[in-house]
């Protein structure tokens, strides 16, 4: 049952092969089961249970023909970033400084998702306030990567003297949460490849769409010019479910486009005959892993086979792109964390002093390192005297980053085609060697300059390295062309014919 995709699933529901209610029963079995992964900071099981069993009423009646209404995903189980806000659910970034913090509203998406009658199972784990490439920094521990993972025989301790595979981040937790069968689909965020990275070391698919397509409503703010909600998925149909349901305007978010969405289906027969597909000759990137190398050379042959045109294309400044990204990161990040200082919500340090010791105090004791390393950075950027020298000009080398995606795309190419990650998923003990910024602008590279430009990007999972880790690729589009980019990355999907992981056997142990 787990193994469906959320097509196959939704399939099943109408026609009342499949009961709602037991749909959510096997994934809160699968996810207490999977536990020590330590991939939900925050359970809803009690309350999705109580909703899927309302749903299965409800669908009961639309199979026995009392009534021609339904949900679409009524009564199944998604998996929510700890970043979403979510009414009546605690929402805390994974931080100490939201570790209380429920929120009074949901966030756009979320909502959406919950109107087509989907079910919340929890709130997944993450890198503090989603700064991180691997999950590892959160208050509540690392997320651990399911494959090659040794999970502990029931009633068995866990071994923490093993080492394990990281999940990707930032949104490791809802990666993790659709590879394992806990949920059908996932939100997480993508600010610089939050939701691709993860989705490459998990094995499953990760969508980011054009800046502007999802509301960031309630989606609480890393970098307001480049977070964009991702979408976790089974499959690349999936996915596109998903973006049909919570895409569209919101009048709560300046920035989501006001021009009408026509919804739309992913055909399944599909030709690439039509299409022509840029390499970009700077993603051969130094430590890029010879697996990863391999599996993007083939991907070129499978696309030149099947009658597509495969050319190399430059792509001039990204070779600037990862420190523009984090001029740009770090001064976005320095005003929206400003308003966290103890006073309206959120914790607050017990030192009332005066109020600057105060907030000094809350700030220290609520951040990790991390978040206050780029705080700082990003203050030290937009200083007056170093305004122009830092953050002015980071703009203007984004706007050449953009300006290279329009120039391909307006040269006749259709979709691009890159790696995701350097190599498959590392190790935890190799990952944590160095600091964060370090290894995030290692595992960026292939992924921020699109949340630059803004175009949408997937990652599909093409093989499995020698090892037996997925590899992941990404396609990416022109702006607003999403469609088309869902459906290159499904005609490979069907051409691969990937694997998922199959963890059956942990519900017989």
């Amino acid at each position: 049952m787990l193994s469906l995709t959320l097509r196959e699933a939704i399939s099943k529901l109408k026609d009342g092969s499949l009961s709602a209610a037991e749909l959510c029963e096997k994934c809160v079995t699968r996810a207490k089961r999977v536990q020590e992964l330590n991939f939900i900071v925050t359970d809803n099981f009690s309350q999705s249970q109580k909703e899927a069993v309302h749903s299965a009423r409800l669908w009961s009646e639309y199979v026995s023909g009392r009534h021609n209404e339904w949900r679409k995903f009524g009564g199944i189980p998604f998996a929510i970033k700890d970043n979403f806000c979510t009414k009546d659910i605690r929402t805390t970034c994974a931080s100490h400084i939201l570790n209380n913090y429920v929120p009074p509203y949901t966030a756009t998406v979320v909502q959406k998702l919950q109107d087509a009658g989907g079910v919340i199972i929890g709130k997944t784990n993450m890198d503090e306030f989603a700064m991180g490439a691997g999950s590892t920094d959160s208050i509540f521990g690392p997320v651990r990567n399911p494959w090659n993972y040794e999970f502990a025989q029931s009633g068995e301790e866990q071994d923490k003297t093993n080492d394990w595979h990281i999940a990707g981040g930032s949104s490791g937790g809802s990666a993790v949460a659709v590879a394992t069968g806990a949920s059908f689909g996932a939100f997480g965020s993508d600010t610089g490849g939050s939701t691709r990275n993860p989705a490459a070391y998990c094995g499953v698919v990760g969508f980011k769409s054009t800046y502007g397509r999802l509301s960031r409503h309630g989606l609480i703010p890393l970098v307001n010019s480049l977070d964009v909600p991702g979408i976790f998925a089974k499959s690349v149909d999936d996915a596109s479910l998903l973006f049909n349901a919570v895409a569209g305007h919101d009048t709560r978010d300046s920035t989501t486009v006001t021009d009408s969405i026509e919804t739309f289906t992913l055909p399944d027969d599909i030709s690439v005959k039509h299409l022509h597909i840029g390499i970009p000759k700077e993603y051969h990137a130094p430590g890029m892993s010879p697996c990863v190398l391999e599996a993007w050379r083939r991907a070129a042959d499978l696309f030149d086979r099947a009658g597509a045109k495969v050319s190399e294309v430059s792509l001039p400044h990204t070779q600037f792109s990862i420190i523009c990204y984090s001029v740009l990161c770090c001064a976005e990040v320095a005003s929206n964390m400003s308003r966290y200082d103890g006073i309206e919500y959120g914790h607050r340090a017990k030192n009332e002093d005066s109020t600057e010791e105060l907030y000094a105090a809350t700030r220290h004791e609520g951040f990790n390192d991390v978040v206050r390393g780029r705080i700082l950075a990003g203050n030290f950027f937009l200083l007056k005297r170093n305004y122009d020298n830092f953050f002015i000009k980071a703009q203007k080398v984004r706007r050449l980053i953009a300006e290279d995606f329009r120039q391909v795309f307006g040269g006749g190419m259709d979709i691009l085609l890159t790696p995701t990650t350097l190599t498959e998923a590392p190790t935890y003990s190799w990952f944590t060697e160095v600091d964060n910024r370090t290894r995030a602008e290692e595992q960026d590279v292939f992924t921020q300059p699109i949340n630059l430009a803004g175009v949408p990007a997937i990652t599909v999972p093409a093989s499995l390295s020698q090892s037996g880790l997925p590899i992941g690729l990404q396609f990416i589009g022109p702006n607003f062309h999403d469609k088309e980019v869902l459906t290159v990355a499904k005609w490979f999907e069907q051409q691969t014919n990937f694997k998922r992981l199959d963890l059956s056997h942990l519900d017989k142990s």
